[in-house]
């Protein structure tokens, strides 16, 4: 019985071995690549869709214009509610298709979520005020209660109050004829 010490003889490890850490990176990099292509959906949908808008009633925004309350939204007509804020970058990308909408007719109230007045008055002036009314948010706690994650978000609300649709993020031009789809189908 002969006990071979020599190096030649030591474990060594199987040829494929040798490749495994570029199969692994090659892994990695389909991995990503993938992720990349098809991000996961990090929105938080509303779990009101279906169901009347909760009870609020916000005080004015800016002096000398009306506050807003649920119960204005049971007068037989759709409405869009907008939740914005001055300090919302995307809420001015969407600003000019808000105007669109409201010069197409649709009654627009805002929900200003966390802003100061002196602020909200310099961002409407820059982009447009195609609101009716608009309701200060100042605790969020009203954005909460519609099961809003974040601004802006646009909700469509029929003739009785009820939530229709739920619009997460900025509006966007292409997007403006689904917006006036969906409220024509509130309409019904």
């Amino acid at each position: 019985m002969s006990t071979d010490t020599s190096p030649e003889s030591a474990v060594r490890a199987p040829r494929w071995a040798i490749w495994l850490p570029l199969v692994l990176f090659a892994a990695f990099v389909v991995l990503v690549t993938v992720q990349l292509r098809n991000p996961a959906d990090t929105n938080v949908a509303s779990t009101l869709i279906g169901k009347p808008m909760p009870a609020f009633n916000l005080p004015p925004a800016l002096p000398g214009r009306p506050g807003l309350e649920s119960k204005a939204f049971a007068d037989g007509k759709p409405h869009l509610v907008n939740i914005f804020a001055s300090w919302c970058i995307p809420c001015g990308v969407e600003a000019p298709q808000l105007g669109v909408l409201a010069k197409a007719g649709v009654p627009i109230e805002g929900i200003s979520v966390r802003d100061k007045t002196e602020d909200l008055q310099a961002f409407l002036k820059i982009n447009g005020d195609p609101y009716r009314r608009i309701g200060a948010d100042d605790d969020g706690k009203v954005q909460l209660a519609l099961g809003s994650s974040g601004v802006p978000e646009t909700y469509v609300i029929d003739g009785k109050g009820v939530i229709r649709y739920q619009h997460i993020g900025e509006i966007r031009a292409d997007q403006v004829p689904m917006i006036l789809e969906k409220l024509a189908e509130a309409a019904q």
